[in-house]
């Protein structure tokens, strides 16, 4: 049985940049519904804070369950901030900026060099969260730059926060109802490159699925153990005839019908 990990601080290169570009995500998000107008970008961004918090109070949970000491990481790691900050109230989100400034020490601590070795090692993992960033960087986005390009054209019919988000999710799903399209020229670019987004998140992400579900199948499939029992009982069999049979071409009275009848049984014994 393998020895248990040890509780670590750091739970991975990739995972830690990717909270951390999240946070600066967030944070940039807070200084948008301040200076944007709209009130129908404003809630794109809204929902867009919400889908942020619940990644950020998922990733308390896991650094609380984790944590080689909960109550350090809770009163002294600032995990109390962690809490607040993945709240939807925006009175808090401003203390994201501590789980910004604890993912850049801890990445400090390491190095450059350790960094990008880590990155090769897990570069699965990496790859993943690397994919689900820019599904969420596609979204926000692309929906906002939708949304200001098509809900001033004639006959648009992508005019609200709620008809953006629905047309880039399903856009980038590949899925595409045609129920909400752009219809001015800038607005089909747009959509055009969001199309070519989406088939490469989803075709790498099937990859990625495909990969982890059926490779351990493969592996177990292979077969080498079953092998190697199956060989093992014909070693000491065949061992023995060798042994009986330099026994008896040692004996200066042996014949050539008892070396012969040896070597039928033992062939009959090893299957040969």
């Amino acid at each position: 049985m393998s020895p248990k990990k040890p509780k670590s601080e750091l739970k991975g290169t990739g995972y830690e940049i990717f909270i951390g570009l999240l946070s600066i995500l967030s944070i940039a998000n807070l200084v948008l519904l301040y200076a944007v107008r709209d009130d129908n970008l404003k809630q794109v961004l809204e929902v867009m804070n919400g889908l942020l918090s619940g990644i950020f109070l998922i990733d308390f949970t896991y650094r609380l369950w984790t944590a080689p000491s909960r109550s350090h990481y809770f009163f002294r790691g600032f995990g109390w901030a962690d809490l607040l900050a993945s709240l939807p109230l925006p009175q808090v989100k401003f203390l994201r900026i501590f789980r910004l400034v604890r993912v850049i020490r801890l990445l400090r601590e390491l190095g450059g060099r350790t960094v990008l070795r880590g990155l090769i090692a897990e570069r699965a993992g990496s790859a993943l969260l690397t994919l689900l960033l820019m599904g969420i960087l596609v979204l926000e986005f692309g929906s906002l730059a939708m949304l200001r390009v098509e809900q001033g054209a004639p006959d648009a019919n992508i005019t609200t926060a709620s008809d953006a988000l629905w047309y880039t999710i399903v856009t980038i799903s590949t899925v595409g109802y045609g129920d909400q399209y752009p219809v001015t020229g800038l607005g089909r670019v747009l959509g055009s490159g969001i199309i070519v987004i989406g088939v490469g998140i989803f075709g790498t992400f099937t990859g990625y699925l495909a990969n982890a579900f059926l490779a351990p199948r493969k592996q177990s499939a292979g077969g080498e153990a079953p092998r190697e029992e199956e060989e093992q009982p014909t070693t000491a069999p065949a061992s023995d005839t060798l042994d009986a049979l330099r026994a008896l071409v040692a004996r200066p009275e042996a014949s050539l019908a008892e070396v012969e009848d040896l070597l039928r049984a033992g062939g009959g014994a090893t299957g040969v």
